[in-house]
């Protein structure tokens, strides 16, 4: 997933700083609001790529935030915050045109996981075609990996593990964050998979690189090392 601007709306500020925090570590830039009528100037004046909205806000409801920011023609992606399992919450909320909806309490990797979905189904998602870094080059269009101009042999998983690196170079990104983007918790949370993927790809990588790409940083995560800025 693509850094994104993200806007937060909810009247707790203790939810606003947590989620803001939680998002700006991922890499994104964060815009938040404490209530409707902002939540409506925030996303006219600064067109932010997907929205968090608490439905039970102290002006205007999250659904009533919705209605008028579609009325305006805007197609921006929301999710739908909410401390009510309710499922006729849940049918208004899509019906007035919500994507997705979360209810609280929430986990900081669900909220996560949901955003690169819904970016995913509304397209929003959008990446180069072509990824260089260094001497490493993935051709998306062609689904084709080359260090040094070597054309690399990769499974359909080794491929979207590099290329999740690739997109976030000189960054670490923990083992947890690598599961939830490449597996979507199909592992329930073996991180030995992710030690077992990395190893498949130095063997594979290492060989025809000047150096190694994949850094270990112990007890943290990995890193796909990069030209420095």
């Amino acid at each position: 997933m693509e850094n994104l601007k993200v806007l937060v709306v909810d009247d707790e500020p203790n939810i606003r700083d947590l989620l803001s925090a939680s998002l700006r570590f991922q890499g994104h830039r964060v815009l938040t609001a404490a209530n409707g009528n902002e939540a409506i100037n925030q996303i006219v004046d600064n067109q932010p790529d997907v929205v968090l909205l608490d439905v039970m806000l102290p002006d205007i409801s999250g659904f009533g935030v919705t209605k008028k920011i579609r009325s305006l023609g805007i197609e921006v992606p929301i999710l739908f915050l909410t401390a009510r399992d309710d499922t006729e919450d849940k049918v208004t909320g899509l019906t007035v045109g919500g994507d997705d909806y979360v209810t609280k309490p929430f986990s900081l990797d669900e909220i996560l996981a949901r955003i690169s979905a819904i970016m995913r189904r509304t397209g929003k998602d959008q990446t180069k075609s072509v990824i260089v870094v260094g001497e490493l080059t993935i051709n998306e269009d062609a689904h084709e990996v080359t260090v040094n101009g070597n054309l690399v042999d990769l499974s359909p998983t080794e491929y979207q593990l590099l290329r999740y690196l690739a997109t976030n170079p000189n960054r670490v990104l923990t083992k947890a964050q690598i599961l939830d983007h490449v597996w979507e918790y199909d592992f329930n949370g073996e991180m030995g998979i992710v030690e077992s993927y990395v190893s498949y790809l130095r063997k594979k990588l290492d060989p025809i690189s000047t150096e190694p790409l994949i850094v270990t940083k112990r007890g943290v995560g990995y890193m796909l090392k990069g030209p420095k800025a």
